[in-house]
C-alpha cells in the first residue's frame, strides 16, 4: 500500500515554487473539490464548472510567483483567483445576471420572472433608481451591470484606484437596496 505524502502550507508553497509537480498534484487532489463546489455555485452548470476548474489550475500553476504569503493563506489565494477566473469567464461569455456574486451584490438580480439580459433589470426599474445614486456611483453600476465591466477594468477605464471602485459599488448597491425595499 503506497503511503501518500502530506505537506504543511510552508513545505508545499516552497515545492510549488520550485515548479515540484508532485506537490501540484497533491495540491489539485487536496483542493480541486472545495474550489469546484464554489465554481459550481457561481455558475450552476458542471460542465462548465469542470472546465473553469482546470482552468484556473493552469493559472495557479502559471501564476504561483505572484502569491505572496505574508497577504494570505495559500487556499484563500486560490479561492479568489478561482473566484475572479469564474466571474470574468461569465461575463466572456455573455452571462447577464450577476450569480450569487455576493449577498450584496444578489439584491439586484433576484427578481424571479422570465425576462434575461438588460430587459431583467428594467423590469425592477434599475434604471430609474440608479437616478437617485451620485453620479460615480451611477457610472460604476452601469458599467459593471449593463457593459458587463470587471472591477478592474473600470478603474483602468476611468482611471481610479481599485479600492475606490469597490468601495463606490458597494455604497451604491446598498443604495440601491434601500431604494428596491420601499418602491
Amino acid at each position: 500500500m503506497e503511503q501518500v505524502r502530506k505537506y504543511s502550507e510552508e513545505e508545499l508553497v516552497l515545492l510549488l515554487q520550485q515548479k515540484d509537480q508532485a506537490a501540484f498534484s497533491y495540491l489539485y487532489d487536496n483542493y480541486a473539490a472545495a474550489l469546484n463546489g464554489v465554481i459550481f455555485r457561481l455558475t450552476e452548470d458542471y460542465s462548465l464548472a469542470e472546465d473553469i476548474l482546470q482552468e484556473a489550475f493552469v493559472k495557479i500553476w502559471n501564476n504561483f510567483a505572484s502569491y505572496d504569503k505574508t497577504k494570505g493563506r495559500l487556499f484563500t489565494w486560490m479561492l479568489n483567483l478561482t473566484k475572479n477566473l469564474t466571474i470574468d469567464t461569465l461575463r466572456s461569455k455573455g452571462y447577464k445576471k450577476q450569480a450569487k456574486i455576493s449577498g450584496d451584490e444578489n439584491i439586484v438580480s433576484n427578481v424571479q420572472d422570465s425576462t434575461t439580459g438588460v430587459d431583467k433589470f428594467d423590469t425592477v426599474g434599475l434604471r430609474k433608481q440608479l437616478s437617485g445614486l451620485k453620479p460615480e456611483q451611477r457610472t460604476i453600476i452601469e458599467m459593471a451591470y449593463f457593459a458587463g465591466y470587471t472591477q478592474d477594468e473600470i478603474s483602468k477605464t476611468l482611471d481610479i484606484p481599485l479600492g475606490t471602485v469597490k468601495t463606490r459599488m458597494r455604497t451604491a448597491i446598498l443604495e440601491l437596496r434601500k431604494h428596491l425595499q420601499y418602491t
